[in-house]
């Protein structure tokens, strides 16, 4: 780097430092990166560069010596309003735990289908650190042949997978799952047990082994793509806003208010770093292969190799075949294998000396933004659409990439005509990174983002907590309306025989305009229309009548209220039972249904206050749509007139056991009231519930007590 001034120095510095603490706590907090690993670390690197330069000018807060936080801390500068929206980046810090030497992250920020939890804080046993990081071969070599020659010649390394996720870790007492704590700021985590409890992988007992009595491991939770695109596909037919990659993903998952929630979320885990006591270990890979002989979920991409080398054979092997796997990865971790080696080498102040990741550099492209289009969805959502000179990426042919709304649109001061480069989030969803201004044409024009609907002509609106716009005219704007027909026919709504072309003719004639006049086409009609023939129509209309037999909570779904997705869709046919008594609670009772949010609850009530509304489920109704949840089986009625609240930790789901509630003639709503019989606690229940339960004088029991009750 070249000499600066002091002076220059420090100012340099001092706006470095900012604008990484802003980077941290957007990737950390909001989960909501806007620039990329690699240009983070460039940064990073810049920093560290000028405060070798001047020592004195380096602060004891500094970014290069402090780990990322993803404690929630009050709002920094320039955070209000900040949305969540997909800034097309994978992230920024190098991602690792220095005790555990792996990956991590975490995520705060109010999505529709989230609680915002607050979790209990723990402090660290031992401080979880950062990995150092680098992306050349070339300093990969130089770490491996330093070590080797500060220590008496080649060394054995454990070369491992970097899972780009949430760093985890786990405290096991007597075989015993007890703890499941984030990273947090390295010093201190939110423990997650309860959420954590759900991902299969994680065993709650350990399997019969020579386990420590007490221990810590280490690990990433991340979600596997096929979970992923699946969560995304709802996330945008419900109208909101996909994750960017699957690491957002993930960490947004763990931070999720309702256990429930979390396990149909698809998480998955591997553990890399045992730590404890005395432990009888001499390798870092004997410590693993222990860990998966009690049952614990380990990578069996790890290995051992002996000198720099072999490491560096494994880091090549592993670049090009790592985008064959099912999850994503974003580098590689090379440990010292020799335990003792390890506690001779020590710490930095931020990461350890024994250990060091090699990022692999995102694969980009660079063209030329040709136009923007404009789309209007389901839910009357506006994105905008890239159209590109279509350029080879990742083994496709990329011509599109969404800018997801007009603040990203900003933040990249995007224009038509310019050459941007061009990533795949996670290896599969193409995102515009940045913008090459070297290249901008002198003609390059500002887009101008729309002001009325591009369908309709209606004046969008933009919602006080969300960074989209919307056409308000959901029942008039065409785009909208036979979305929601695209919507109601699907296989996981009505399951009805017809594809967006049939929607469009039946539109187009006029055929169609509310839901329920799909339910009055008759086969006269089908017939007179071009390309239909006999046994089509039949099997269009039979389509029709066995959607009479849909279950409540599929036409819940269908009928396309806004952020109510399967899932709450199932919840509120659980908890509400039929449709006149969702319509008739008050947005209080909605918000206070568990996994129900403020923001989901709010639209529920609205969608309920159309009069046009009110009128369509009138009309499904008489056509013989399925308007109650099917009764539950019914063992007993030893619970009848009993309400019991569940909360904590059990031997089996809190689902299962709100089932056999129900079997027994009970109820099971979200919260305690006065009308509360009893709050059944398992281990670490809500302190909320708890104390209003003290507060009323409602009766705590515990899963055995419960037992008995129903006589099991």
């Amino acid at each position: 780097m070249a000499k600066i001034s002091k002076s220059a120095a420090k100012v340099r510095i001092d706006a470095l430092s900012e604008e990484l603490r802003r980077h941290n706590y957007n990737y950390y907090v909001l989960n909501n990166p806007v620039i990329t690993d690699f240009e983070f670390d460039l940064k990073m690197q810049e920093l560290q560069a000028l405060e070798a330069m001047y020592p004195d000018l380096a602060q004891p807060d500094s970014p290069t010596q402090v780990v990322g936080s993803d404690i929630a801390e009050p709002e920094m500068p320039g955070q209000a309003g900040h949305d969540e929206s997909d800034a097309g980046n994978d992230g920024n810090n190098a991602g690792n735990d220095g005790n555990n030497a792996g990956n991590d992250d975490t995520e705060r920020h109010a999505r529709p289908d989230r609680a915002s939890a607050k979790f209990e804080q723990i402090t660290h046993k031992y401080p979880m650190l950062s990995l150092g990081n680098t992306y050349s071969s070339e300093d990969m070599e130089a770490f491996c042949t330093k070590l080797e020659a500060d220590n008496g010649g080649e060394l054995e390394y454990s070369c491992e997978m970097k899972f780009d996720g949430v760093a985890i870790c786990l405290t096991y007492k007597d075989g015993i799952l007890t703890q499941a704590v984030t990273r947090g700021d390295g010093v201190k985590g939110d423990n997650v047990i309860d959420n954590v409890l759900t991902i299969k992988t994680i065993p709650r007992q350990l399997k019969p082994g020579d386990w420590p009595r007490e221990f810590e491991i280490r690990g990433e939770i991340f979600m596997p793509y096929a979970a992923f695109d699946a969560l995304n596909a709802e996330k945008e037919e419900i109208g909101e806003q996909p994750f960017a990659n699957p690491r957002n993903a993930a960490s947004g998952s763990l931070k999720l208010g309702s256990s429930a929630q979390v396990a149909g979320r698809g998480l998955d885990c591997v553990l890399y770093h045992l730590l404890g006591e005395n432990l009888p270990f001499k390798t870092h890979s004997e410590t693993i292969a222990a860990a998966a002989s009690w049952g614990l979920p380990v990578s069996e991409l790890s290995q051992v190799r002996k000198g720099a080398a072999q490491v560096l054979d494994y880091i090549s092997y592993w670049d090009s075949r790592r985008k064959a796997l099912p999850y994503a990865t974003d580098g590689v971790v090379i440990k010292v294998n020799d335990l003792a080696l390890q506690k001779r080498l020590g710490f930095t102040a931020k990461s350890p000396r024994w250990a060091t990741a090699y990022k692999f550099k995102p694969e980009q492209a660079l063209t030329q933004l040709l136009s923007i289009d404009y789309q209007v969805g389901r839910t009357g959502a506006l994105t905008p659409v890239a159209n590109l000179e279509p350029v080879p990426l990742s083994g496709t042919i990329v011509k599109r990439a969404s800018l997801h709304n007009k603040d990203q649109m900003d933040l990249l001061d995007i224009r038509i005509g310019d050459w941007v480069y061009v990533e795949k989030g996670g290896e599969i969803i193409p995102k515009i990174t940045a913008v090459e201004l070297k290249k901008r044409p002198a003609d390059a024009k500002r887009p101008d983002f729309p002001t009325l609907c591009p369908d309709c002509g209606t004046p969008l609106v933009r919602d006080n907590d969300e960074a989209r716009h919307y056409c308000p005219n959901r029942t008039g704007c065409p785009t909208q309306i036979k979305a929601a027909f695209v919507h109601f026919v699907s296989r996981d709504a009505m399951d009805i025989l017809a594809g967006e072309a049939t929607i469009n003719q039946l539109y187009s004639l006029g055929y169609i305009r509310q839901l329920s006049d799909l339910y009055e086409l008759s086969k006269e009609q089908l017939l007179a229309l071009e390309g239909w023939q006999e046994k089509s129509c039949d099997n269009f209309l039979g389509s029709i009548e066995r959607s009479k037999e849909v279950p409540f909570e599929r036409v819940l779904y269908a009928i396309g209220i806004r952020h109510v997705g399967k899932t709450t869709a199932k919840t509120l046919a659980k908890a509400f039972g039929d449709i006149d008594t969702l319509a008739a609670s008050s947005l209080e009772q909605l918000a206070q249904t568990e996994d129900i949010g403020p923001i989901v609850a709010a639209s529920i009530a609205d969608w309920f206050a159309d009069e046009g509304n009110l009128n369509l489920i009138e009309k499904l109704r008489e056509h013989g749509l399925q308007m109650r949840a099917a009764a539950r089986e019914t063992i007993s009625n030893v619970l009848e007139g009993k309400s019991i609240v569940v909360s904590g930790v059990f031997s089996i789901s809190r689902e299962d056991l709100k089932a056999m509630i129900e079997a027994h003639g009970g109820t099971s709503p979200g919260s305690v009231s006065g009308k509360t019989s009893y709050l059944l606690a398992g281990d670490k229940p809500g302190e909320s519930k708890v104390k209003k339960a003290t507060q009323l004088g409602v009766e705590i029991i515990d899963e055995e007590t419960f037992y008995k009750l129903i006589g099991r």
